[in-house]
């Protein structure tokens, strides 16, 4: 019997792109190729890269987000009322520069359809070993980023319609995905971690958004949607810390959102980003409740290609045994490789190691699995 997602060795979701996706990309943006050429390109990438994760192990299984620029912007552009648009300033990394585009939501904020639909189909058909998963961002992301000032006030002159409308939308994503397919979908989410992070948190009121109630109407936003989800479908999180070219924004412990997220949110599994001391301790795990719920340890860096020591992740995994059950837990890296299409900072042959290495320490761990 096929284990049920999460898996003790998991991913997040994105890959590096290869040359050839990105030179297929950059020639579309040229206008020196079409939109088939483009896709033809990315689909024989894709089926390589599903054979690859097929190769090392891996029960998860997902496209590498080969057709995106961005891990976020390029889903919530698709939901009717939002747009990208076009700014004057890069998102704050540790000094690295993004492109000038954000979000905005311009009208009412709807699900009717959406290109990823067929994204996921098309990544499905592929999948011979494993289940293959789809990597969305969470509905909280539509708002965090770019707050208040991002939404029109014309449209939303009361963010409450705002949040209704959105946990709604995605309610009718999570219906869609279903239809379509998919019984594993994470909702990646960089908003409580910067809900962690003073840093963030203060950037929030510089904008005029006060941070102090959003934990509570995110979760109640993520419920919303969540009542949507059929019982065997799986809906997991990952919390991310920021990961462009190598870089972060936030840092923080999760104890300031850990019950909330954890107990109070009614997703199948977290992943949580342990790489550095930046995510704090594994204190906070003591709010997972028993029961079906997993945390996915992320204690393998996806900034570096450097691999880890063995005893010492086993060593971190015994820490964590002190705050949490590890028969609820797995191992992953600690993000994907490309939250972006520029990519990380290591290989492709580093990331397949590193990915082949969280196998094989799971194999290790939890050999009864």
């Amino acid at each position: 019997m096929q284990p049920r997602a999460p898996f003790r060795a998991d991913q997040v979701g994105s890959l590096l792109r290869p040359e050839k996706v990105k030179q297929a990309r950059s020639a579309f943006a040229a206008g020196t190729i079409d939109a088939p050429t483009l896709a033809h390109a990315e689909d024989e990438a894709i089926r390589e890269a599903v054979a690859a994760q097929q190769a090392t192990g891996l029960s998860a299984i997902t496209d590498g987000e080969y057709r995106r620029a961005w891990w976020h912007f390029d889903f919530l552009a698709g939901l009717d009322g939002v747009e990208k648009v076009a700014t004057g300033t890069s998102i704050p990394f540790q000094g690295a520069v993004t492109k000038h585009e954000n979000i905005a939501v311009t009208g009412p904020v709807r699900f009717s359809d959406h290109v990823m639909l067929d994204h996921f189909r098309y990544l499905n058909s592929l999948v011979t070993a494993g289940v293959a998963k789809m990597t969305i961002p969470a509905p909280s992301v539509l708002h965090f980023r770019g707050g208040r000032n991002a939404i029109s006030r014309t449209v939303y002159p009361n963010l409450d319609n705002f949040f209704t409308d959105t946990a709604e939308a995605y309610a009718e994503v999570i219906r869609a995905f279903y239809a379509a397919g998919c019984r594993y979908l994470q909702l990646d989410d960089t908003v409580w971690a910067y809900l962690c992070s003073e840093t963030e948190r203060d950037r929030a009121r510089e904008r005029g958004d006060d941070p102090t109630p959003l934990p509570g109407i995110y979760r109640d936003m993520i419920n919303h949607a969540l009542a949507a989800k059929p019982d065997d479908m799986v809906i997991t999180t990952h919390v991310c810390r920021g990961n462009f070219r190598s870089t972060w924004i936030s840092e923080g412990g999760y104890e300031p959102i850990a019950e909330i997220l954890l107990a109070d949110t009614h997703y199948d599994g977290y992943f949580l980003e342990y790489d550095t001391a930046r995510a704090g301790g594994f204190e906070p795990l003591r709010f997972l409740p028993q029961g079906d719920k997993r945390v996915i340890l992320g204690l393998i860096t996806s900034k570096s290609g450097t691999l880890e020591a063995r005893d010492q992740v086993r060593r971190r995994l015994d820490e964590a045994a002190a705050y949490v059950d590890l028969n609820q837990c797995g191992l992953s890296p600690q993000c994907g490789f490309a939250s972006t299409e520029e990519g990380n900072v290591l290989s492709e042959a580093e990331q397949w190691d590193k990915l082949r290495f969280v196998v094989e320490l799971a194999e290790e761990y939890w050999p009864e699995d």
